[in-house]
């Protein structure tokens, strides 16, 4: 009896460790890759402020994208016992947001505003 009670919760212990298996990372976590600020040096900044608006929009679709990851890798989790892991989104967020902090340096060293 007591091999049947360590079996059944052995079992469960795997099946929830397996649940929690190659889950997506959340948008909050995602960090920004270098992108080097002189790609950005030859703008003024009208060019800086319109091409970070555009990062920022693009930046909000990601999050949206990874969040809906998220989700539907729990949903599979939670049926397979796997989840679905990062996809190009979060590799795309992680470029958006490095590039929007290239952006902001080279506005910054050019005392644009904001």
């Amino acid at each position: 009896m007591q091999v049947v009670k360590t079996s059944l919760f052995t079992l469960g212990l795997v099946v929830l460790t397996g649940c929690a298996t190659n889950m997506p990372t959340p948008a909050s976590q995602i960090t920004g890759a270098y992108v080097s600020p002189l790609k950005y040096e030859p703008y003024d900044c009208a060019t800086l402020s319109n091409e970070l608006a555009s990062l920022s929009r693009r930046e909000n679709a990601l999050v949206a994208a990874q969040n809906q990851r998220i989700k539907t890798s729990e949903t599979q989790a939670f049926w397979m016992g796997y989840g679905t892991g990062d996809g190009v989104e979060a590799a795309e967020l992680a470029t958006v947001r490095g590039e929007r902090e290239a952006v902001m340096t080279a506005s910054g060293k050019k005392n644009c505003k904001q």
